[in-house]
């Protein structure tokens, strides 16, 4: 058994993860990664019900899901040195429509956020998972104070009051002072360090896909606000050949997303332009359809002994609002500048993991309310919670300072704003 002292690890390799181990680096720090090959979920509705006979290899599916970043989440990923890769592959957003399509008695106006007036270009970009993910381990790979160990499995977490060991599957143990649990809602990290978490569960599926369409967007999102739940197209890249395209997240009760999946290519678009209602034109060609059910899990804290959670190890919430990655981010920048501030000469010491706590506990707290509230109250016909809904939609409808207050909420967590996603202009 071949046994290496690291001062971090990070476990997991996705984007919250290979984000943490970017932003701990830029300050010096050198950072482990013990990458997980990835066996990704893509299983219909009737697949989940249904014995699954499929191996690693089969579920290593292309990700056709796209990720709406905003503002600090972008500067974000310029000062770790990966957004110019990106930017050509990803569209940017300049203002966001809602749309009341519940239909009944109490039908609320429609409100558009625009980025202008905020006095920017843009609220962020619609980010590919997959050139995304793929740009942060190539940075990550090349970065002098990471190194990214490949391992097909972490088989055991053990965490002590000096430090934590991790067992690969290819038998090599790794002591760190301080482990990053990146390693998702299931996560071992989690439990090792005696993490609990709350969970929950919608009665809905989220089906992700990508389409073509006539009209230009415009850099506009809309959020079809429906009964069943939200329905969002989000401006992607134009096609080299010209045309125009958004990616979709259609919230739908398991029973009726089984049957859009069940649906050919054609039948599958013509669905869409009936819910879209000519907002975006004809709809063309449509890409591979995705989907996965809803829930949501809140980590009681997001540290405990040498042991700090990011991305979904610590939370994850509906796609409602592009909360979920830039959540994460936001960890990612906030744990760093904790190593930074308190951890010269133990990156894992308790200074650095309350710090960590604190400066995240607001924004964890007011998200998760929020977007819950949000969701459920799509789903209760409860005619006071209607008219509250339709009361404040009216309200920012027209109320422009109302606009810019909810604008600036949704883009900027409550607190300081971590050094990594401050503008180098604006650091101090």
């Amino acid at each position: 058994m071949v046994e290496t002292a690291v001062d971090i690890c990070v476990a997991g390799a996705g984007a919250a993860g290979l984000a943490a181990a970017l932003a701990i680096a830029q300050s010096g720090a050198c950072v482990t990664v013990l990458a997980q090959a990835e066996t990704r979920d893509t299983r219909t509705p009737q697949d989940l019900r249904a014995r699954d006979t499929r191996t690693p290899q089969d579920l290593r599916a292309r990700d056709t899901r796209t990720t709406a970043i905003l503002g600090d989440g972008i500067t974000f990923l310029d000062n770790i040195g990966v957004w110019s890769e990106l930017r050509r592959l990803s569209a940017d957003l300049r203002a966001i429509r809602i749309v009341d399509a519940r239909g009944g008695w109490l039908t609320a106006p429609e409100v558009l956020f625009q980025a202008h007036e905020l006095d920017r270009a843009e609220f962020g970009f619609n980010v590919p998972n997959d050139p995304l993910r793929a740009a942060l381990l190539a940075r990550a790979q090349a970065h002098p104070a990471v190194t990214v160990v490949a391992t097909s499995d972490i088989t055991a977490i053990l965490p002590s009051d000096v430090s934590v060991t991790l067992k690969t599957a290819e038998n090599a143990t790794f002591v760190a002072r301080l482990l990053v649990a990146a390693d998702g809602r299931r996560s071992m990290a989690r439990t090792a360090a005696g993490i609990t978490a709350r969970t929950w569960t919608y009665d809905q599926m989220a089906i992700a896909a990508s389409f073509e369409h006539a009209a230009p967007h415009g850099g506009v999102s809309t959020e079809l606000h429906r009964r069943s739940g939200p329905m969002t197209t989000v401006p992607l890249p134009d096609t080299q050949a010209g045309r125009h395209r958004s990616s979709l997240v259609w919230v739908e009760t398991p029973a009726r997303a089984a049957e859009l999946m069940a649906l050919d290519a054609e039948a599958f678009g013509a669905a869409i332009a009936h819910h879209v209602q000519g907002l975006l034109g004809p709809i063309g060609e449509v890409g591979p359809r995705g989907a996965f059910p809803l829930g949501g899990l809140m980590a009681t804290a997001v540290a405990k002994g040498r042991v700090a959670l990011v991305g979904e190890a610590a939370h994850v919430v509906p796609p409602i609002g592009a909360q979920g990655l830039n959540l994460g981010f936001r960890d990612a920048a906030a744990l760093a500048e904790c190593i930074t501030e308190y951890g010269e000469r133990d990156p894992g010491c308790a200074a650095v993991t309350g710090a960590y706590v604190r400066a995240r506990a607001a924004d964890l707290v007011t998200r998760e309310i929020g977007i819950d509230l949000l969701n459920r109250s799509l789903l209760l016909d409860f005619l006071p919670v209607q008219g509250l809904r339709g009361l404040g939609m009216h309200a920012l409808a027209n109320s422009r300072t109302l606009r810019r207050a909810a604008m600036q909420a949704g883009l900027r967590a409550p607190g300081r704003v971590p050094v990594l996603m401050q503008p180098l202009a604006n650091r101090r």
